[in-house]
């Protein structure tokens, strides 16, 4: 009996172990991310709200607008990421395979992941080397969201248009989030240490 061919549109979603190993960074990431969200600030209602630091009121609203957007990117460029590209084929930039998108989430998850519970110790303890771990767990986020949108502009073959369009919007969304109002914008209203 002959093999009917499915042709290209379905193979980007074949679930190779890059993109195993891609399913199981965003599973453990994002859990713990979302954990010690969930753990410090549940732990600590007196004092949560000092997470702004000095950001004036005036520009939080424009914060929860992006969070919001960068909520919704970061689902748009994973689509893309595990489904509309060939892992087995893909390149970035000529240059990268598909494991350099594994090397992109952890970047963006791990420090992501360490930023609340430092922070919430620098309130406690607070000092010089807090506060600068703080900032670069921050940094290492905002570079890796930034390579982030290289590797999607880059990538080739990427499926068909829309989605990679959708992915450079969501990721640009997503940057604007974390390279821009949490690396710098957040890090010059912060509080230096006393």
């Amino acid at each position: 009996m002959r093999r009917r061919n499915c042709g290209p549109t379905l193979a980007p979603i074949m679930m190779t172990a890059e993109k195993r190993g891609l399913v199981l960074i965003n599973v453990l990431g994002g859990l713990a991310v979302l954990g010690s969200y969930a753990y410090y600030l549940a732990a600590n209602p007196a004092t949560r709200t000092n997470l702004w630091g000095n950001v004036p009121e005036s520009l939080r609203p424009a914060y929860t607008v992006s969070m919001l957007l960068a909520a919704a990117g970061y689902f748009a460029f994973s689509y893309f990421v595990l489904l509309r590209v060939d892992s087995r084929e893909a390149r970035i930039a000529g240059a990268y395979g598909y494991r350099f998108f594994l090397w992109i989430y952890a970047g963006i998850l791990a420090p992501s992941a360490l930023w609340m519970p430092l922070t919430f110790r620098m309130f406690e303890e607070p000092g010089w080397g807090l506060w600068i771990a703080v900032r670069i767990v921050l940094a290492l986020v905002g570079i890796s969201s930034l390579a982030l949108v290289w590797a999607i502009a880059t990538v080739r073959p990427a499926g068909p248009a829309w989605a990679r369009a959708l992915a450079l919007v969501g990721a640009v969304a997503f940057s604007v989030q974390t390279a821009l109002l949490d690396a710098l914008v957040w890090t010059h209203y912060f509080p230096f240490p006393s």
